[in-house]
């Protein structure tokens, strides 16, 4: 029980008392990653302590990583890494290359001292789900990318609203958290009607749009174009067993749909931009090299994660809309 030591003389709050002399225990050597830590009710009387101020003192250790809880047996150590102050859960959808330019971008703007733990729910409900609850009261900060699952709310809604940032899709019911979030609606809109010129070049403007995937955002936007401006149009959802024709150009958010259709285009001899046109979502490096250059139309995510680093840095509390931009290459 020596390990904690708190004094009434100090003029320091007695819950930070307890955190010192575990900070210091760490340092000292003399407790280890995975020892067991004295519990809150020895704490508490021996210092004629409330539970409650115990117990902030340990939870703060919580959401620093430091100490964890284990249900029926009490806190144990998990890391003796006591320079981390906070660390943050960021929830993505699916790991790919621009989600690595998010996170790249968002852990370079933040404090060295601050610790982020990446986490992917693959669209899948349970696992969104699973995630966010067993995180609650572990973290500082929470980012959770909600992709296009539905009721996310009810998960969402049971972390601290203070402590939570949306990223990249936003839901009607999510309104009330700060985040970054791209309007697929208007991006995809306004990307098209940029490219409209280059786009009157062909016979028919193909949409391969996956509604477990996408954003519906996109969907609508490709269909106010279309209908606006008149264009000749069809949406698909799979060209693993479509048979592409001269004349026609895609518009492709997925990076595998992209691949089959450029395999497909060399399969058939066609000359890109000639025979077939494509426009790619979701700028990376390899879009500006294949096949002479893939047109994109992409958010900037190195902005949104510096962006994203400085709303929890300084506790912003908004909703921003990320720049989007229309990037035309060789493929139209």
């Amino acid at each position: 029980m020596g390990l904690i030591s708190v004094k009434d003389e100090l003029g320091i709050a007695k819950y930070k008392q307890i955190i010192q002399s575990i900070e210091n225990g760490l340092l000292d050597g003399v407790i280890k990653k995975g020892d067991r830590l004295p519990s809150i009710n020895s704490i508490r009387n021996k210092f004629s302590l409330s539970r409650d101020t115990v117990l902030l003192a340990y939870n703060e250790l919580k959401v620093r990583g430091i100490v964890q809880s284990i249900a029926g047996k009490g806190y144990y150590v998990k890391s003796e890494n006591i320079h981390i102050t906070q660390k943050v859960f960021l929830l993505f959808d699916e790991l790919n290359s621009f989600k690595e330019d998010i996170y790249n971008s968002f852990k370079k703007n933040l404090d060295p001292s601050i610790e982020v733990d990446i986490y992917f729910h693959h669209f899948n409900q349970d696992v969104f789900n699973k995630l966010i609850y067993d995180s609650i009261g572990n973290y500082s900060y929470y980012v959770i990318m909600p992709a296009n699952l539905r009721d996310t709310h009810l998960a969402i809604d049971k972390l601290p609203i203070s402590k939570v940032y949306i990223l990249d899709q936003t839901h009607e019911e999510l309104t009330k958290y700060p985040g970054i979030f791209q309007n697929f609606e208007k991006d995809i809109y306004n990307a098209l009607v940029e490219c409209k010129k280059s786009l009157s070049t062909y016979r028919k403007l193909i949409f391969i749009f996956q509604e477990s995937i996408q954003p519906p955002g996109m969907l609508k936007g490709f269909n106010k174009f279309c209908k606006e401006h008149q264009i000749n149009s069809e949406i698909v959802s799979n060209v693993e067993e479509r048979i592409i024709l001269k004349g026609e150009v895609y518009l492709i958010p997925g990076d595998r749909n992209l691949i089959l259709i450029i395999k497909k285009m060399k399969e058939n001899n066609f000359i890109i931009s000639k025979d077939i046109g494509i426009i790619s979502y979701n700028e990376t490096l390899l879009k500006e090299i294949v096949e002479g250059g893939m047109t994109t139309i992409s958010t900037d995510f190195k902005t949104m994660g510096q962006r994203l680093a400085q709303m929890i840095t300084e506790k912003e509390r908004q909703q921003i809309e990320n720049p989007s931009k229309l990037i035309l290459r060789n493929s139209l």
